[in-house]
């Protein structure tokens, strides 16, 4: 019968493990490591705010898919608390740690992870839905987006629990990882082959989404009489959706590869050398995405920048923004809001009437 150790500390599984690299997390490389995490704590802190104060903030924004967006941001800025815990115990710390308290530290990270790639899941839906229906923005009501929010974030605590409620190691020490060392070889396998299975579906959703509405918008624009700006602002919210994919893969996937790795029981990998930069590799994704939504986004960018500068002529403001492209339709611009769908009618018609 295997004997569990719940009551020892993190020190007993790093030796184990024969996990020598802790150390390291000492002196000077701690030191950058802290300077740059807080930092980019910061940061992340300040701009997801702003990100989600602006949906809130401005009507135009008013629509599942900027509401899905601010959750995105949400998710990034628990994705920074989770960084400022694991801050605080990592390096010599950690194996000083109590099994619980690195339960915790590694669920937090898991959590954000969770929510952040559920998040894009859900908003791929939404656009598979709005392209479906030829709309700019899908019909979902508020109650709907709350309920998909609320089950977003109940899928990632969950997820996040998985290794405290029962999948580890700690009553089997020969399945220990070397990376997690209290986690099971076995659900480092499952955790980061799902991830990366999701990963590839999203990837081929939004290409095949991103497919169709360039073609529609190339085959309805010579049928159309609406302004440049109107007709590829379907193409602008893609292109912003796969933008923030792009940067959430990039980001993630080597880490995952790591673990996976490490999950393999690969002793030749040299996975302990690589895994604190792939770390920071993975807080750096929370960082770029509130600089991806104002880059993409002109209106984003200037009710970020009105938040910011607290001005109290806001109506001068919005008048100045009105002459700048957005990606989104308000409905003083655009009275039927959906663009695609009035194409084909005025498509369909002067089709007749040529023939």
């Amino acid at each position: 019968m295997n004997e569990c150790h719940y009551d020892k500390r993190m020190d007993f599984f790093y030796n184990m493990s024969n996990t020598d690299t802790v150390d390291e997390w000492s002196g000077t490389n701690l030191v950058i490591v802290l300077c740059f995490g807080t930092f980019f704590c910061l940061f992340i802190f300040i701009s997801n705010s702003l990100v989600i104060a602006a949906v809130v903030k401005n009507k135009r924004f008013h629509f599942p898919f900027y509401y899905l967006l601010a959750n995105l941001a949400a998710a990034d800025f628990f994705a920074g608390i989770a960084y400022v815990y694991l801050m605080f115990n990592t390096g010599p710390v950690s194996k000083t740690l109590t099994v619980n308290r690195w339960f915790l530290r590694q669920g937090l990270l898991d959590t954000s992870l969770t929510a952040s790639l559920a998040n894009l899941f859900v908003i791929a839906v939404e656009r598979h839905m709005s392209v479906v229906r030829m709309r700019v923005h899908s019909n979902l009501t508020k109650k709907r987006v709350t309920f998909l929010i609320l089950l977003i974030w109940a899928i990632a605590i969950f997820m996040g629990a998985v290794p405290t409620l029962g999948w580890n190691c700690l009553c089997n020490i020969s399945t220990c990882s070397s990376l997690a060392p209290i986690y099971s070889r076995s659900y480092l396998i499952f955790w980061t082959v799902s991830n990366l299975v999701v990963f590839f579906i999203m990837v081929v959703v939004y290409l095949r989404i991103y497919m169709y509405v360039q073609r529609k918008t190339n085959v309805l624009s010579p049928h159309t009489s609406g302004s440049i700006s109107r007709r590829r602002t379907p193409m602008k919210l893609m292109k912003t959706v796969m933008t923030v994919l792009g940067a959430f893969v990039v980001c993630w996937t080597p880490g995952l590869v790591v673990l996976l790795l490490d999950g393999l029981n690969c002793t030749h990998c040299g996975v302990q050398h690589v895994k604190r930069w792939f770390l920071l590799l993975a807080l750096l994704n929370s960082v770029m995405n509130p600089v991806i939504y104002s880059y993409k986004d002109d209106e984003m960018s200037n009710t970020m920048r009105r938040i910011m500068c607290c001005s109290s002529d806001d109506k001068n403001q919005e008048r100045r923004s009105s002459r700048i492209p957005s990606t989104v339709l308000s409905r003083s611009t655009d009275t039927t809001g959906q663009y695609i769908e009035d194409s084909i009618i005025q498509g369909t018609i002067s089709g007749k009437g040529n023939s």
